[in-house]
């Protein structure tokens, strides 16, 4: 199953993503959000689709494409999980998974605009696989029992600004993290069922020129592996959003230079869905 929201900021509609059509999905919830996806959301899905008691929503194509889920409790990031972009990001491959955060705010659209920061001159992008929680998850006793924790995945642009990353860290990542709208989100959320999650390709333009090329394959951590040890330190909740990590080929790495206001960068995952977003300058409010 495909669910995606539509509408504009704060007041988007659930749907049924069925073929060219999107149902109506506010008979049997509100949202996509954790209560949903911990209510055995397929089953009740199903169930209504048979019935016939999902319409179609009118005017669906001329809507807003909204983040999949409800803005989510935890945004829970892996940093260098591919050994290529931890060489071009001058590190060696990790041994343990690298965790850093970013706010709830930064969930959007995949299609809304990113504004670059305020003295950014190093604002990047991360094409990801992003995994959504499902079912409350804490001190798993396997990567096996994570998929049962799962309730689908979507494509996120984990947007970064390097400066403030490394330089003004002061020892952590997120403060390059965490700008209002820096984590572009689906267009869809996929169930399991429907994607092959250890062999996807993944990638990215900018300005329609490559820049990432890379397949889920290649994680130095796979998606039960993440799961599993990120409940042995958080309570993951239902709803929460987990990125992956990103392959080589951001600007980090030195071959491409840093996105200015006007550039447009293209975010694809095979079977999750097509992301575009303008980067625009920031601008005092009046």
């Amino acid at each position: 199953m495909k669910f995606a929201r539509l509408g504009a900021p704060g007041s988007e509609i659930p749907v049924l993503v069925d073929g060219d059509r999107h149902l109506d999905l506010r008979p049997v919830t509100s949202d996509v959000n954790g209560d949903f996806l911990s209510s055995d959301f397929r089953a009740r899905v199903q169930s209504a689709l048979d019935a016939g008691a999902l319409n179609e929503l009118d005017g669906a194509a001329e809507l807003r494409i909204g983040a999949p889920i409800a803005r989510p409790s935890a945004v829970i990031c892996i940093g260098q999980n591919y050994a290529a972009h931890a060489r071009e990001s001058g590190a060696e491959p990790p041994t343990v998974p690298i965790m850093f955060l970013k706010t709830p705010n930064t969930v959007v659209g995949p299609n809304d605009a990113v504004t670059i920061p305020r003295g950014s001159e190093k604002t990047d992008w991360e094409v990801e696989l992003g995994i959504v929680i499902g079912e409350r998850a804490a001190y798993l006793d396997s990567p096996e029992q994570a998929e049962a924790h799962i309730a689908g995945y979507v494509v996120a642009n984990d947007v970064s600004e390097r400066t403030f990353q490394i330089e003004l860290s002061g020892g952590q990542w997120s403060k390059g993290k965490i700008a209002f709208g820096f984590n572009p989100t689906g267009p869809w959320l996929v169930t399991p069922d429907e994607v092959d999650v250890d062999d996807l390709r993944l990638r990215s333009w900018v300005g329609g020129e490559p820049r990432q090329d890379s397949n889920t394959s290649d994680m130095i951590f796979d998606v039960r592996a993440i799961v599993h040890h990120l409940s042995q330190f958080v309570t993951l909740e239902p709803g929460d959003l987990i990125l992956t990590g990103t392959p080589q080929g951001v600007a980090f790495g030195g071959k491409f230079p840093y996105l200015t206001p006007g550039d447009v960068v293209d975010i694809e995952i095979d079977g999750l869905g097509h992301q575009r977003q303008e980067f625009v300058a920031w601008e005092a409010a009046e």
